[in-house]
């Protein structure tokens, strides 16, 4: 690749639009290039990069499975069939071709791996099978970001195991499992490997591998004894229940003034001292969060979550919860719609989806909104909380007593130095980018989907499914963010665009014939030379500085010392550099590459 004809133009600003290190620098590198929010085009040293991540990931599947590709434009039957026509609301890319008929923009593909194995097999004795693809998904993002880490348009590869027997779903699983490892460890990331929840994929098992990172949308939290999981998986057991009977009757109190958790506990420790004798803490509070859960249909729907005091909601972990639903902030005018929550004062009192009645028939003060608690709030429990009064608390509310909800739900967030739920290590976050994940999906596709085959006895037994997953463009943004310095990016060796760089760094004909020489003699050798050969276009600085960008692992200057018959090799990772003979420059350089 010869730098005076490559289709390349380097930047030495940032994009405006870029917000991560990596992303800036695949940008001005001249990597990729911005097509729209969330869609980015692959310039040459790009692609060639992504080719490199994709061969990787191919040779390993290779082993366990068979690569087909199926189409990107897809109907919308066995979407329908499946329920994700709806389920995917506003995510899903929908279109109409002339005739009318509905289509999408395929955002995965279970469905046609499902319809494609019932069309061509029949028996147990087709099976196991595994099949995979590396191909394009569109998924319409509501918020785009961070380049390729989270686009409209990425490219994954997806694989699906077919098997008559959970025991030989468990096999097919092991086998993907243990090529992701593979995978993952050529590729170069600091990984975990964490539980994970399955969502509206539906299945059992479920696994994801993450790159750590600082930059990493996901949290997932490990503990010393081996534990690790995503933190929407994290699963709080209940808490034991409380013995009750010394807690005095509710009491109503006034706390004008006291919209906040921090408000509420000063005022109480001032003004309504504990029974027991204790202070007041945010942790004896019950805090009773409104959202408004919107369903892929449009239907809204209002939750409270009640938790302690002293913890947040995290919406990641309660999407995960209510998934295929989305959850919405509560606004103004939600509040308005339902005036029997005070805001600043919601308390369980008003809450729960049953609507009691009177003897009458009245209907007495409920809202009919579904209220599910932390399981932190353990039966027998007492709390200072909301008396559904501007202004008023209730104190000595005591759970299953004095109130009750339709449920618990693991919403709370997770924190450093939480106790692992199996009671053997302390928590501890990190951050981290999926860029696998692995479930045991089950039955359900090839149920909805009729995939059946005769079994030993001649019955026809339903399938039983495995799906795999790796970002596969996002492989390359987890890369870059993974390795740059202040200067450029730091490609690793084996999916880096080019082995060596060589740069012809001054005047004269002698020079350029000698770096033209040694670019002949390294492709030769079967390595590939990214050859800077722009005479009089640019300066040696620009030429070092593009190459600093560029981030090829191998850099070779031919330069002022060639006077004294020497060339510059240097290390674009560590930094180091060192002169060899002109004569041993190749041999030095093929060696590097092949260490």
């Amino acid at each position: 690749m010869r730098m005076s004809s490559l289709f390349l133009r380097t930047l030495r600003e940032d994009p405006a639009d870029a917000e991560l290190p990596g992303h800036k620098l695949l940008v001005r590198a001249g990597y990729i290039r911005r097509a729209a929010p969330g869609v980015y085009s692959w310039l040459p040293l790009g692609l060639r990069v992504l080719r490199r991540v994709e061969d990787i990931v191919r040779e390993e599947m290779d082993q366990i499975s068979q690569e087909l590709s199926f189409p990107a434009l897809l109907p919308r039957e066995p979407y329908e069939a499946s329920g994700r026509w709806t389920e995917y609301g506003d995510n899903l890319f929908r279109l109409q071709d002339r005739k009318g008929t509905d289509m999408l923009l395929g955002p995965t593909h279970e469905e046609m791996f499902t319809l494609a194995v019932k069309d061509l097999y029949s028996s147990y004795k087709d099976l196991p099978l595994a099949i995979y693809q590396i191909q394009t998904k569109y998924r319409d993002e509501a918020r785009p970001r961070a380049g390729l880490l989270r686009g409209r348009e990425f490219i994954m590869k997806d694989s699906y195991s077919f098997d008559v027997s959970d025991e030989g779903l468990q096999k097919s699983y092991d086998a993907h499992r243990d090529a992701y490892v593979k995978i993952f460890d050529r590729l170069g990331f600091d990984y975990v490997i964490v539980q994970a929840t399955s969502g509206a994929m539906g299945g059992s098992a479920s696994e994801e591998f993450l790159a750590i990172s600082d930059v990493g949308e996901d949290t997932f939290v490990r503990d010393e004894s081996g534990y690790a999981a995503n933190v929407e998986a994290v699963v709080v057991p209940q808490a034991e229940p409380l013995d009750a009977s010394g807690v005095p009757a509710a009491q109503e109190v006034d706390t004008p003034d006291t919209p906040t958790i921090e408000t509420l506990v000063d005022v109480l420790n001032t003004q309504h001292p504990r029974h027991d004798g204790r202070a007041w803490t945010a942790a004896d509070t019950l805090k009773n969060v409104v959202v408004m859960l919107v369903q892929p249909d449009g239907t809204r729907e209002p939750l409270v979550v009640g938790l302690p005091g002293d913890r947040q909601v995290d919406l990641k972990r309660l999407e995960a919860q209510v998934a295929p639903a989305e959850v919405e902030e509560f606004t103004e005018a939600d509040f308005a719609a339902h005036p029997q929550l005070v805001r600043g004062y919601i308390g369980p009192g008003v809450l729960g989806e049953t609507v009691e009645r009177d003897e009458s028939g009245a209907v007495v003060s409920r809202s009919g909104i579904r209220y599910l608690l932390d399981p932190r709030v353990a039966e027998g429990s007492s709390w200072a909380t909301g008396a559904n009064k501007p202004g008023v608390h209730v104190i000595n509310l005591v759970h299953g007593r004095d109130f009750t909800a339709d449920g618990t739900v693991q919403a709370a967030e997770v924190r450093d130095g939480d106790v692992a739920p199996d009671g053997a290590g302390t928590l501890r976050t990190a951050r981290g980018i999926e860029m696998g994940h692995i479930f045991q999906l089950g039955r359900k596709y090839a149920e909805a989907l009729g995939l059946k085959v005769l079994d030993e006895n001649g019955k026809l037994v339903t399938v039983t499914m495995g799906s795999y997953g790796i970002g596969v463009s996002r492989a390359v943004a987890a890369i870059a963010e993974a390795n740059h310095d202040e200067v450029g990016l730091v490609w690793p060796r084996n999916v880096a665009p080019a082995d060596v760089h060589v740069i012809a760094a001054g005047k004269g004909d002698e020079l350029f014939v000698t770096a033209g020489q040694v670019t002949a003699d390294l492709a030769a050798q079967g390595l590939t030379v990214l050859y800077d050969d722009r005479a009089g276009k640019v300066s040696p600085g620009v030429k070092f500085k593009d190459a600093e960008l560029i981030g090829v692992p191998t850099i070779v200057v031919v330069g002022k010392g060639l006077a004294d018959g020497t060339v510059e090799i240097k290390d674009r990772r560590s930094g180091d550099r060192r002169e060899v003979p002109v004569d041993d420059v190749v041999a030095a350089v093929v060696a590097e590459v092949r260490s």
